[in-house]
């Protein structure tokens, strides 16, 4: 007979199937279509598609009188670093590995323990220094610097969890008194805004087609479900049960890229994904017993 941790384990494990999948189709959906858009329409186009998403869902739940206009400012430097990071990635996706993206992708946390100090002011502890030194010990052993291994791709996809930290940071800000609906209502809002804006610089919007369409929609979907089903596999198991889980989408997107784009799999990416893993975990374990 299972028990009532064993039940939740379970459960935060389906959810996080769902959040695996939807990152990893994200990855693949964002290579098909780059030869035809830059990052800049992919973005404007996910967010579109997020507005509608959004909208019918809070329309359908009756949450949309959640959305205020308290702590714009909070809402529009969150947006501003998710889609500085989210651009970055999208790009790092076409031109590196997809295992050594991701790789670098779970350093997020590492930053966020670097910029709490600073933005939330919350205590720069022993266990987050050990935590952090481990964590950039990890992508000195993924990206192997020198002149053959540095490459744009690599600067881009370190930059993007540097963005997407910023953006974990301002949300849990807002999360003091904003609720999903409202915070995911501006995410998209704005960085459809921020993508009309950048994609039209030069007065050449690329329309999706056909072939690019089903992709787009692909993205804009797994997008919010990837952090949807990431959010409630949390709210039903501790963290350290759920990190665990989310880590396994590095081989699973190493067996892709291997399988789909011939790409190598590199011994070096699983070593330094393996120290990145352990300074999370290990900052994840201390802070659960501790409190």
């Amino acid at each position: 007979m299972s028990t009532p941790t064993q039940n939740a384990t379970l459960r935060a494990a389906l959810w996080m199937t769902g959040a695996i999948a939807s990152f990893s189709s994200m990855a693949i959906a964002g290579r098909a279509v780059s030869l035809q858009l830059d990052t800049f329409e992919i973005m404007m186009y996910r967010s579109l598609f997020g507005i509608c998403i959004v909208l019918g869902v809070a329309g359908f739940a009756g949450t949309l009188g959640q959305v205020t206009r308290r702590h714009m400012g909070v809402h529009l430097l969150r947006n501003m670093a998710h889609f500085t990071g989210q651009n970055l990635w999208f790009y790092a996706v076409t031109v590196i590995p997809l295992a050594q993206v991701f790789a670098l992708e779970f350093t997020s946390p590492l930053w966020v323990l670097v910029l709490s100090p600073l933005i939330l002011a919350e205590r720069l502890t022993r266990v987050r220094v050990i935590a952090a030194l481990l964590g950039f010990a990890g992508i000195l052993v993924v990206t192997r610097p020198g002149a053959e291994s540095l490459n744009m791709g690599v600067f881009t996809a370190a930059l993007s969890a540097v963005g997407f930290a910023l953006s974990i940071v301002f949300t849990k800000r807002l999360t003091r008194s904003e609720t999903i609906t409202c915070i995911l209502f501006y995410l998209t809002t704005m960085q459809a805004v921020f993508g009309i804006i950048c994609a039209g610089w030069d007065g050449d919007i690329a329309l999706p087609d056909a072939t690019t369409l089903p992709w787009l929609l692909l993205i804009g979907c797994a997008g919010l479900l990837a952090h949807f089903c990431l959010t409630t596999a949390l709210s039903i198991a501790p963290a350290t049960v759920v990190v665990p889980i989310d880590f396994a989408r590095l081989p699973l997107i190493a067996v892709i890229g291997m399988a789909f784009y011939n790409e190598p799999l590199d011994i070096f990416v699983f070593l330094g994904a393996a120290l990145i893993f352990a300074g999370n975990y290990y900052n994840l374990l201390t802070e659960t017993r501790r409190k």
